[in-house]
């Protein structure tokens, strides 16, 4: 029986790596773990939101059918999670860090709440049926930073939790406790008006007053460490997930980290001034008010130049620090004489458009950016290859179970990656991707139900009762920059697109109905 290390890192795009050449990150054991692993270059998300597509890997079901489609619902706590399969097979399960399968209660989600009730009244009607109506978050932000909150055996098929909840270097959950402990109080002395440097352009960039070493990324990083340890005294299997909070916005690490690059040498994307010529209106609004990025965003919006120079170099510094970290994880399973005994699986919840065509964050585009994240899978007995097929998170859980031989998840809409592993065919002709927001955006009301199709040759989204539909020819346009929906010489490819959208829905319609809970 193998074990397994499972790391995520929050709102990583899948180029956002060393040996992928893009920007000039380092990232030295996310190299060598790609190198020495099987590397998915076409791996898309089933939602470019965070709770829905964290539910999707959980699972290996699409956000229409656990139910989990817009932040602020909690994913039903009876799931079937691929964390309970190996559990129910006899695997010790943990994880640490951010989880975000329950509302972390941050004012924008707050916010989505109560659109969800007046526009989604289905939806939460379902929830209280599963909850009730005296529901407290187990992840609640507010609820962590003023006591320790052990969160219950079995959460979502995991008997250990050492959590974080928030965004930025304010992070809440179990990791407040510990860095008191030490004598910092996060709640008090971080975040931005505690910063030692903060980016006048956008007070999303700043250099954190965290010091490096009581820095929710080095807490979860002790938190897995220690247990990789703790594992290595006993003879039972065990599933580790470790889920970092950054490199989410807001983009503030540590001083450490902060200085590694000079926001002058970050490089621009080839389509960061897109003239969006055939784009939707609400997108050239955007472009329109290039530079405001009002109060506090928290979703797509244009940044100026510089603006994307300074929010590219703090990021590339909380990768860095991922990395250093994702280091100290391999070499404790080296030194507890567990490495090849152990699969260590890395991806993230969702991208970021990050600069490409002139946009930052995500929410209402599918641009490549923001759709496809990183997947590495190191396994025992499995070489180093490089699969360009398409790939979905949700086959992340259907590939673990059956990579531990545990307990299937007969309910799973993705497909194991294992035969493609082993030099068989991929697994999808084409994927959709679902987003369901209760609020809209300038140009663009609410609810938005955006609804995309991903081929080998092409890219179609349409946004149901708006008339909005994007076209775009991978083949010869994989940057995605001329919008061919209204282009009489794309009528087949329009036609193609609509008829792969059509059957993905009828086969994820199929399944809905499927039960996937752990009894």
């Amino acid at each position: 029986m193998v074990n397994i290390v499972m790391i995520m890192a929050d709102q990583l795009r899948s180029d956002h790596l060393g040996f992928m050449g893009k920007v000039p990150v380092k990232t030295p054991h996310l190299d060598r773990l790609a190198r020495g692993g099987q590397v998915f270059t076409n791996t898309y998300v089933t939602n470019p939101v965070c709770m829905p597509n964290r539910a999707s890997i959980m699972t290996g079901r699409w956000p229409s059918a656990h139910g989990l489609r817009t932040n602020g619902i909690p994913l039903d706590p009876e799931a079937f999670t691929f964390a309970r399969s190996l559990r129910s097979a006899g695997w010790v399960t943990s994880a640490v860090g951010k989880l975000h399968f329950q509302p972390m209660g941050y004012p924008f989600e707050d916010y989505q709440l109560d659109e969800i009730k007046q526009v989604m009244p289905a939806l939460w009607e379902q929830a209280i049926d599963r909850f009730g109506g005296d529901f407290v978050s187990w992840e609640d932000y507010e609820r962590h930073s003023k006591e320790e909150v052990v969160l219950p055996v079995d959460y979502y098929g995991f008997d250990d939790v050492a959590l974080t909840s928030g965004h930025g270097d304010r992070i809440s959950g179990n990791y407040v406790q510990w860095a008191r402990s030490r004598g910092f109080d996060p709640m008090e002395q971080a975040g931005v008006a505690h910063s030692r440097n903060v980016y006048p352009g956008w007070n999303h960039v700043y250099e954190s007053a965290v010091p490096a070493e009581l820095h929710a990324t080095t807490y979860v990083t002790d938190m897995a460490v220690e247990r990789v340890k703790l594992y290595s005294e006993s003879n039972e299997p065990f599933l580790l997930y470790v889920s970092f909070p950054d490199p989410h916005h807001p983009f503030a690490p540590p001083t450490e980290y902060w200085n590694r690059h000079l926001p002058q040498d970050m490089p621009v994307p080839d389509s960061f001034h897109d003239a969006h010529l055939g784009s939707p209106a609400y997108v050239r609004k955007m472009i329109d008010n290039q530079g405001s990025p009002n109060i506090d965003p928290m979703m797509v919006w244009a940044p100026t130049e510089d603006q994307y120079r300074h929010a590219l170099a703090a990021e590339l510094g909380s990768i860095e620090f991922i990395d250093d970290s994702v280091g100290r994880i391999l070499d404790a399973l080296e030194n507890t004489g567990q490495a090849q005994e152990t699969i260590v699986i890395f991806t993230s919840d969702h991208g970021d458009v990050f600069g490409d065509h002139g946009l930052m964050l995500k929410h209402f585009t599918h641009y490549q950016g923001v759709v496809k994240v990183p997947l590495i899978i190191s396994a025992p007995g499995y070489g180093h290859a490089v699969h360009h097929e398409l790939v979905s998170s949700a086959d992340i859980a259907p590939t673990v179970v059956e990579l531990a031989g545990a307990v299937p998840l007969k309910a799973a809409q993705g497909q194991s990656l294992v035969p493609l592993m082993e030099g068989g065919a991929g697994p999808h002709e084409a994927l959709i991707i679902e987003e369901d927001q209760p609020f809209g955006i300038d140009g663009l009301p609410g609810p938005v139900r955006m609804r995309t199709v991903v081929t080998s040759d092409l890219r179609l989204t349409l946004i149901a009762g708006q008339g909005i539909v994007e076209l775009y020819d991978l083949r010869v346009d994989p940057h995605e920059l001329v919008n061919l929906a209204d282009e009489a010489e794309a009528t087949e490819l329009l036609a193609a697109g609509r008829a792969a959208l059509l059957e993905q829905v009828v086969l994820l319609l199929d399944d809905t109905s499927v039960p996937f809970h752990a009894a």
